[in-house]
């Protein structure tokens, strides 16, 4: 299975205003496994950044003045993420921005939905976490990955630390972590710690609402796979 982690950067909020993208992050994603396949471009919009955005990812007039337009970049973009599944934080935002910069250059494609289907963090998070703050920051705090580089957003960045938070609310570690030097690029190592026999452990039986809740995520796993997830196909 072929994913992308994708993410933007933008003059403003809206693209119906004239706003336009400034930058692009992908990250290849393939069987769970990150693999340092990347594509990442900053453009030049052909019009002014809002105060408001430079604040939030620190880019500037000024710095995009030698950059390529999104229609220099977009055959090699399409190419990218053609038959993936993208992996989107409140897609709608990003997937706005990109159909729209495709409607300005009346490109092959009409719609990224044409050639992608599409999966939203920020709605997996918000069923998997109801009442609780889902934005990208938040989700690092809770899966405790370390996102003390992302002093402002940045498209590549972001769509880096995206990655981690999606394997992580989906299953979490890739490997058993037995033989460091035997990973691959993307895999994390989980810690193995040695019971000794002969030691009876308590059995902490879930409740009702631990059950329902279990329920839940597997639900959504079975939804962002396409199929059982592996824990449906354990025995009983």
């Amino acid at each position: 299975m072929r994913q992308v982690i994708l993410d933007t950067e933008t003059t403003g909020l809206d693209p119906s205003k004239g706003h336009r993208i400034i930058e692009i992050g992908c990250l290849e994603v393939v069987n769970r496994r990150v693999t340092g396949v990347s594509l990442h471009e900053y453009l030049q919009p052909d019009r002014p950044i809002d105060p408001g955005a430079i604040a939030v990812h620190g880019i500037t007039d000024e710095f995009l003045l030698d950059k390529p337009r999104f229609a220099e970049v977009a055959e090699r973009f399409l190419d990218f993420i053609d038959g993936a599944e993208l992996v989107i934080h409140n897609a709608p935002f990003d997937l706005g921005f990109l159909n729209h910069e495709l409607g300005l250059m009346q490109a092959r494609v009409p719609r990224i939905e044409a050639i992608c289907t599409v999966l939203d963090t920020l709605t997996m998070a918000r069923q998997m976490h109801p009442g609780s703050r889902n934005s990208l920051d938040a989700l690092c705090k809770r899966y405790q990955i370390d996102a003390s580089d992302r002093v402002l957003h940045g498209a590549a960045l972001d769509a880096g630390l995206l990655a981690d938070v999606y394997l992580r609310m989906t299953g979490g570690q890739v490997t058993l972590g037995l033989d460091a030097d035997a990973l691959e690029p993307g895999d994390t190592a989980a810690p193995v710690r040695a019971v000794r026999s002969g030691v009876g452990l308590r059995v902490i039986e879930p409740n009702s609402e631990e059950q329902a809740a279990h329920a839940q995520l597997l639900a959504l796993l079975d939804s962002s796979c396409g199929s059982p997830c592996q824990w449906r196909q354990l025995p009983d």
